[in-house]
């Protein structure tokens, strides 16, 4: 499993998705468009938050979260991304264990969500089924939530 953080605005929200991305055995931590990155500006917050995790969890920059999934897709890739959408299924009815192929979740941005042409390259739309008046949790809650449910697949 990896993750892909595309647009993600906060270096804490990174920062805490890398550190669940440890904890539940994520492999690759792909960064995309303006999401902060270990090494940039945002170090410090982002290590507040990451515990160190960056030093654990391998990470790439990429400037094009598309061009990037499409050579993952082409790669043998299953693409997943994490969004409210009419495609979407509960993350809960997902089956039992994953295939062997690798899969790559897809997180966007806090405000305007995974970017369309993430979401036309996605192989499955998963959402997190909200019990109150708002539609969506944080990214990085929303990031550990998935990977919980992900990870069971994975044993």
């Amino acid at each position: 499993m990896a993750v892909l953080l595309d647009n993600i605005r906060s270096a804490w929200n990174v920062g805490s998705i890398f550190r669940s991305a440890d904890g539940f055995g994520f492999k690759h931590v792909y960064l995309c468009g303006i999401t902060p990155t270990p090494d940039g500006p945002a170090r410090e917050a982002m290590t507040k938050t990451s515990l160190g995790a960056e030093e654990a969890v391998i990470w790439s920059y990429h400037k094009d979260g598309v061009k990037l999934v499409r050579g993952l897709k082409i790669e043998g890739w299953q693409v997943w991304a994490l969004e409210e959408h009419e495609r979407a299924i509960s993350i809960s009815t997902l089956p039992d264990t994953l295939s062997s192929n690798p899969c790559i979740l897809i997180l966007g941005s806090e405000v305007t969500g995974v970017d369309p042409g993430l979401l036309e390259l996605a192989d499955k739309i998963l959402h997190i089924p909200m019990h109150g008046e708002k539609s969506s949790f944080n990214v990085a809650i929303a990031f550990g939530i998935a990977a919980y449910q992900l990870s069971g697949l994975l044993m």
